[in-house]
């Protein structure tokens, strides 16, 4: 049997982004490819085995025969120290066995003498630096492209980021699948009588835009803000909920919120359970996300999957998942911003018609046929030599 070693650290321990993407891949690929051993290694130092993605990895293990979890009694911090600061050739087989591929679905490889398969979901820390952590800026600056000179293949979200890989790192087309993520069945219209719990228990408003994301630079809340205070005054009973964790620079946020005079109407759920999102999507009057880059967009494709309409960004990826289902802005003009929410909130009809099936475009049935046919070919070249 194959055996394929997936860096599962991410899934292990973050709630959204390339957490979300890691636990719905992994899941994809073992329905996929039941006669393929999938081996789960992550940092297991520190780690609360009751938190909601332990269980799930525990739960998914249990549901598929052909999932080993491999747990390396070690923190996070410690282990991207060991393998990606300190360079230490402490190689993954010696912690759980020969390999035939290893997949690092978060940016860096780990050691190993395996076949390679590398995610690079987005290069925000080169293409929008004044957005990036100061400190993830500069490991990752250094960390990807050794990551990038040792993957025998690399696999990105978007057609975006490809041609970012290309123009930044020259890394030829050959080298480089695209693998679109996708959206959970889960994600779908909604009756008002499954939405209105939700409602009560986050004491939402009666009519509210949504966005959905951390809070930080590249996810552009200071502009999204100051449209919205554009708008008060046409839609006096109108709301913004941003539902998100506070990640980094995030001051200047609450500080337009108060300059705004928007405090009375802007309201910050701080993150929101993975289960509680179909419905936070249903019950928004329209989702905005005017981010300046994305590798993808979870959000966007989330939203058009529930039938909310939705206004994004014409930049980076956001076009590849929102297709024609969408109103896209400019994200560095405010006025462009305002006046796609008005349209959104004018004409709702045609956007909520349009979302789900532009969603159902992205299928994790087909991203897991395709990533394990990616496996199946490094595994052939590494028989071949």
């Amino acid at each position: 049997m194959m055996r394929i070693g997936i860096d599962f650290t991410a899934g292990i321990w973050q709630g959204a982004g390339i957490g979300r993407y890691t636990r719905e891949l992994v899941q994809a690929a073992a329905r996929a490819a039941p006669d393929m051993a999938l081996h789960l290694f992550y940092a297991a130092g520190g780690l609360d085995p009751q938190s909601p993605f332990a269980r799930y990895a525990h739960a998914l293990a249990a549901t598929h025969p052909n999932i080993t979890l491999r747990p390396i009694p070690i923190s996070p911090r410690l282990l991207t120290i060991l393998w990606q600061r300190l360079r230490l050739p402490l190689r993954v087989e010696w912690l759980i066995g020969s390999l035939d591929v290893v997949h690092a679905p978060d940016f860096v490889l780990p050691p190993t003498q395996a076949r390679t398969l590398l995610t690079i979901h987005d290069l925000t820390f080169l293409v929008e630096p004044a957005c990036a952590e100061p400190n993830l800026r500069r490991y990752l600056s250094e960390a990807v492209p050794r990551s990038l000179r040792r993957a025998d293949l690399i696999v990105v979200d978007s057609k975006a980021t490809a041609n970012d890989l290309g123009k930044l790192y020259g890394i030829p087309s050959r080298r480089i699948r695209l693998l679109y993520p996708a959206v959970d069945q889960r994600f779908r219209p909604m009756p008002a009588a499954e939405t209105a719990p939700l409602r009560e228990r986050l004491h939402l408003p009666n009519r509210f835009l949504l966005f959905v994301g951390t809070l930080e630079p590249r996810k552009n809340l200071t502009r999204l803000l100051q449209a919205f205070a554009l708008l008060r005054a046409d839609y006096p009973d109108l709301h913004l909920v941003i539902a998100g964790r506070r990640g980094w620079l995030y001051d200047e946020i609450f500080a337009t919120v108060d300059r705004c005079g928007l405090r009375e109407r802007v309201h910050f759920l701080d993150f929101v359970a993975d289960d509680d999102l179909p419905a936070l999507y249903n019950l928004a009057e329209a989702f905005v996300y005017p981010s300046l880059y994305e590798g993808f967009g979870f959000p966007v494709l989330e939203a058009l999957a529930c039938g909310t309409p939705v206004v994004t960004a014409k930049v980076a990826s956001l076009p590849e998942v929102a297709g024609s289902a969408a109103i896209m802005v400019d994200p560095h003009e405010v006025e462009d911003i305002a006046a796609g929410i008005r349209a959104a909130l004018t004409d709702p009809e045609p956007l909520r018609a349009d979302g789900p099936p532009q969603a159902a475009t992205f299928r994790w049935e087909q991203t897991g046929q395709a990533l394990v046919a990616i496996y199946r070919e490094l595994a052939a070249k590494a028989a071949a030599t």
